[in-house]
């Protein structure tokens, strides 16, 4: 009853004008939200270095060749790229200044002897919990990240004594001893694998161990800091690009290329989640306005109805449910239609090479059903005042 009274005499074109523009801003919204979450996780995977961390360091150039130019990281050098608008942390990445050799020793791999280079930085650098991340003498083993490449390595030689290959997890089970040395003495300490990066070519540990591995066995040369960890603030890694140019200053290849996709990409899905915030703005204002035209031409409809004893709150419950049907419907709209452009980007995704997670994200859909929160509470208080206000 209420509802042929109200709603189907009124010219509807203003009301699907604004259904059709609150459906587009909705999918464009859960789009860009979804795909700027999964772009910033892209790289990440097992990688064991934090988000947008990598490691930066000196171009060679001939003046360094002929020593007319250094390598090294000066304390004014490390201040001033602390000041940037892009850096989120920075710190020196502290090289072993001692002898050190890595040997396995277990049965599930051949035994191997190398020379090897260590490196130390902090835990924060890192997405290995603190508690693992640490040493200090007398403790049972040092904890060590590995570069990947060494594992392969160490693959290879293995397939070559005719020995089955070792996982990352099984990796993780073998024992390795580290052999410190100095003129005159000699320390083995017991290794554990913790973890695997792609990003350093060095195996890292604690900065207690290097500390004491420094100070027990030094060489008589002074350490020299040639490398430095930083993490670029989201959004700022353009800036960052420029810096790094400017000063003769390089990262490895990858980890630029990722970067770089993170924030154009991040960039553009940014713009697109404003322009959709507009979008979905506008067409609520649209909603809102019809609704008000609709109580407004309906004025005496609504008077009569009050005096034939229905009460405000029943009229304005009808006016707000019509609307929540609207809502819903353009929700429900948004959400399937974002579901099949979802798969058809994923494939294109995974078709160019990139892979990323196609699981859905919760704040994408979060963000239609707090929309819908608030058109609802406002419409409320739009339709009550416009009902009351006929009284």
């Amino acid at each position: 009853m209420l509802k042929k009274i109200l709603f189907n005499a009124q010219n509807k074109s203003q009301l699907i004008i604004a259904m059709i523009g609150a459906f587009l801003g909705f999918t464009f919204l859960v789009t860009s939200i979804h795909y700027l979450i999964r772009v910033n996780e892209f790289g990440e995977g097992e990688e064991i270095l934090g988000s947008n961390t990598m490691i930066i360091q000196k171009k060679v150039t001939n003046l360094n060749t002929l020593k007319l130019a250094s390598l090294d990281f000066s304390a004014k050098d490390i201040d001033h790229l602390k000041k940037q608008e892009f850096t989120k942390s920075l710190d020196p990445i502290i090289s072993n200044n001692f002898d050190v050799t890595l040997q396995t020793d277990s049965e599930l791999v051949p035994y191997m002897r190398t020379d090897v280079f260590v490196q130390s930085i902090k835990g924060e650098f890192t997405k290995i919990d603190s508690d693992k991340w640490k040493w200090k003498p007398g403790d049972q083993f040092v904890p060590i990240i590995l570069p990947r490449e060494f594992l392969v390595m160490l693959n290879t030689f293995a397939t070559a004594k005719g020995i089955p290959p070792v996982s990352d997890d099984l990796a993780k089970s073998v024992n390795f001893k580290f052999t410190l040395s100095a003129k005159g003495k000699k320390e083995k300490v017991d290794v554990r694998i913790v973890g695997f990066t792609n990003e350093v070519s060095a195996i890292l540990v604690p900065s207690s161990f290097m500390e004491y591995g420094n100070t027990n066995y030094a060489k008589n040369k002074a350490a020299e800091i040639t490398q430095l960890m930083i993490t670029v603030k989201e959004g700022l890694f353009g800036e960052y690009e420029n810096y790094i140019k400017r000063h003769s200053i390089e990262s490895k290849a990858n980890s630029m290329v990722v970067g770089k996709l993170k924030s154009v990409a991040g960039t553009l899905f940014s713009i697109l989640i404003a322009i959709s915030v507009i979008t979905v703005f506008l067409a609520g204002l649209v909603l809102l306005q019809y609704a008000q035209l609709l109580i407004s031409k309906n004025e005496y409809e609504i008077k009569t109805l009050l005096h034939l004893g229905y009460s405000p709150r029943r009229i304005i419950r009808s006016i707000l449910f019509y609307f929540i049907k609207v809502f819903a419907l353009i929700s429900a709209a948004s959400l399937l239609t974002f579901s099949l452009i979802k798969l058809l980007i994923d494939q294109m995704l995974m078709t160019g090479g990139i892979q990323i997670d196609s699981e859905y994200t919760l704040l994408s859909f979060l963000a239609v059903f707090i929309a819908f929160g608030v058109y609802t509470i406002v419409n409320y208080f739009n339709a009550k005042r416009g009902v009351l206000k006929t009284l």
